[in-house]
């Protein structure tokens, strides 16, 4: 923690988030007395790397190589909170745990608290799949899909990805990789995307997703909505855009 200038207690939110899931490591947050800064390092962290084997499986399965997925999130994960933590001073002061955190929880309970919360996140998984799944064939179907491109390729070419991309970023930059899943995974199905074009895309989407309940929950802690939505912007359009540079540069090296 202390080499991306973080106290020790952070890697119990990092950690949870990366293993686990997103909710448990903003419950912790709520929990811990970590200055604004702090929590403004840790949400950065935790809204490009979090639920990294979930996330990482539908990645692969819509042609994004896991091991790359979860490096590309983690690096960038890094690196943003390195950049970010020399504008928001000291941020690597320790945290002293509040007494109550002490007090054991019956195994039980925290299984049965667990399962209630697993069949929560499927129940809004399942309503927002069949929303966005439905919108888009709507739109399809309504052919107002074009206008759709429209307005959204501005943002295409300053991401650095396709503007055939833009079926398959929206339903992941607004609700997420969990909940966009079964429509980004479609999409990659139809082939609508060469290998190169999907690589950008999931590298953007890895980085930068669910910018509308992750953004609000965050505010809700008191936190800039500055800090919560430009440097991950910022850091995935470096990243598609470098990840463009060495495509073209290994292009040029090779024998024609």
């Amino acid at each position: 923690m202390s080499l991306i200038n973080l106290p020790a207690a952070a890697a119990l939110p990092i950690i949870t988030a990366v293993v686990v899931n997103f909710y448990a490591a903003l419950a912790i947050m709520a929990v811990l007395p970590f200055t604004i800064g702090q929590m403004t390092l840790i949400a950065l962290f935790i809204m490009i790397a979090h639920m990294l084997i979930m996330e990482g499986m539908i990645q692969h399965k819509s042609g994004f190589n896991f091991i790359k997925a979860t490096l590309v999130r983690i690096s960038a994960a890094i690196l943003t909170v390195l950049i970010v933590s020399q504008f928001l001073g000291d941020t690597s002061e320790g945290v002293v745990l509040p007494a109550d955190l002490t007090i054991h929880t019956p195994f039980i309970e925290v299984l049965k608290g667990w399962a209630i919360d697993i069949l929560g996140l499927c129940g809004r998984i399942f309503v927002i799949i069949m929303i966005v799944m439905t919108l888009l064939d709507s739109l399809q179907s309504l052919g107002w899909i074009k206008y759709l491109h429209r307005t959204f390729k501005p943002f295409m070419k300053i991401l650095g990805l396709s503007d055939r991309a833009v079926v398959m970023w929206v339903p992941a930059a607004s609700f997420g990789l969990l909940y966009g899943g079964a429509v980004i995974t479609e999409e990659a199905k139809k082939g609508a995307l060469t290998k190169e074009e999907l690589e950008h895309l999931h590298i953007s989407i890895g980085i930068n997703h669910a910018i509308v309940e992750e953004t609000a929950l965050f505010l809700a802690l008191g936190l800039n909505v500055f800090w919560l939505l430009i440097p991950r912007f910022v850091t995935a359009a470096i990243a598609v855009h470098t990840c463009r540079a060495i495509q073209y540069l290994k292009s040029k090296s090779l024998p024609k």
